[in-house]
């Protein structure tokens, strides 16, 4: 039995510019997870729900209370590699989604510990007592340059290429899925959102935003500041705190939630 779990509120919305959501998302007790698609509107839709929906089907299968935590996690990874391949079927039926994909980044947490898995730029923030930490590296090529020192971080809003993944899910079977796992405890705060929100909101803004509120006045707090500044792209947001215990049932959101 997990000692830690998830309780989690979430909220996708169009945004001011585009004509449909291309995110989607899942909260439940173990595990939490933001996709924001691309390829069109209908291809990062389809791409989006199809990462989602394939996670949220595993769940009861990497949440089995009778196996051990190092087969969960194994589990958890190899989770990477079934929405590829649900994608590269889905690709594969429908010629004219060719090009669709998806970032995908997941929370799973289990015993003391929470693992990340991450493909893309949907971002994963903590938030300890006063300390927010973004805990995802984006895979992009601006984030590729700041690593190398070839630009500064206040340099990425006027890049031309700032959007440009350099990672994710498309179906193509190159998937390089990496977990890093972090302690869990009891009040900690984590953040799951698409560049919807931060591309649009610093990280002081964020953090102003999700500390002392509660799970869905944080949620709205954040989507209200988007729309603000402009809100050029859906933004979806989780937010779960770590607890002893939680009621915390499956649900989808987003493109997803059909």
């Amino acid at each position: 039995m997990s000692r830690y779990f998830f309780e989690a509120n979430a909220r996708s919305a169009v945004g001011l510019v585009r004509n449909g959501n291309e995110d989607s998302a899942l909260i439940s007790s173990q595990i939490i997870a933001v996709a924001d698609g691309m390829g069109g509107h209908a291809g990062g839709e389809v791409a989006s729900s199809t990462a989602i929906k394939t996670l949220a089907s595993l769940i009861p299968v990497i949440t089995d209370k009778d196996i051990d935590e190092e087969s969960s996690e194994d589990l958890f990874i190899n989770s990477l590699y079934s929405v590829d391949s649900q994608i590269k079927a889905v690709s594969d039926e429908e010629p004219a989604l060719e090009g669709l994909g998806t970032t995908l980044t997941a929370l799973f947490v289990q015993g003391e510990s929470i693992s990340l898995l991450h493909v893309g730029d949907s971002r994963a923030y903590r938030l300890r007592g006063s300390s927010l930490e973004q805990i995802s590296v984006d895979h992009t090529v601006v984030q590729e340059l700041i690593s190398k020192g070839a630009i500064s971080p206040s340099e990425v809003s006027e890049h031309p290429q700032r959007s440009m993944l350099t990672q994710a899910l498309m179906g193509s079977g190159n998937v390089e899925p990496v977990l890093q796992i972090f302690e869990a405890k009891s009040k900690d705060r984590f953040l799951l959102c698409s560049d919807g929100l931060s591309g649009v909101l610093t990280e002081k803004e964020i953090k102003s935003l999700i500390k002392g509120k509660s799970r869905s006045q944080a949620i709205d707090a954040l989507i209200d500041a988007t729309y603000i500044n402009g809100a050029p792209d859906n933004v979806t947001v989780v937010i779960a705190d770590v607890s002893e215990q939680s009621d915390q049932g499956l649900e989808k959101i987003g493109a997803a939630h059909s």
